[in-house]
């Protein structure tokens, strides 16, 4: 294993707490997340819950037994007929940006959503996210959107793009 490997797993209700020090870092000190407080690791233990209750996948990336990032898939929406569409989403530490790990959790992370059968995948992103956006097309995403202004943090208004693929 080489020094940006990390062994990438099905994540358990014990990864909450660090999933939360990795979040909250996104809360507090930049617009990635529209969340504006923090979130508690029971609160993380919850959102996992309801993922992996909807048979979607929830993975984190660790090493040496540290948590190091994380990436999962969301129903897109409620209605049954969405039901084979899913939004996707990745957080890695401060530290890990740009060494690869996002693109490991995700290389991780699309074969288990074509085994779930979902067709439509989706990506939002804060705006301007250049790492981001690299990311999310290098797994063949493209831009299918883009809303102007929709969200306010840190008393700045904030565009946000989806990216689209079907599998």
């Amino acid at each position: 294993m080489s020094e940006r490997d990390a062994t990438v797993r099905m994540a358990t209700a014990a990864d909450a707490e660090s999933m939360v020090a990795i979040y909250n870092y996104y809360v507090e000190e930049t617009v990635v997340t529209f969340e504006e407080q923090r979130v508690s690791a029971s609160d993380m233990a919850q959102r996992m819950a309801d993922v992996l209750s909807a048979s979607l996948p929830w993975l984190v990336a660790e090493r040496a037994g540290r948590v190091l990032g994380y990436a999962y898939a969301s129903k897109w929406r409620a209605r049954s007929a969405y039901r084979f569409s899913s939004e996707i989403t990745v957080y890695v530490e401060r530290e890990q940006i740009g060494r690869g790990l996002g693109s490991q959790l995700y290389d991780a992370l699309f074969p288990r959503l074509a085994e779930c059968g979902l067709h439509a995948i989706m990506g939002g992103i804060a705006l301007p996210n250049p790492a981001s956006i690299a990311l999310h097309e290098k797994f063949g995403l493209k831009k299918v959107a883009h809303f102007s202004e929709v969200g306010l943090k840190f008393g700045r208004w904030i565009d946000v793009g989806y990216w689209q693929r079907t599998l």
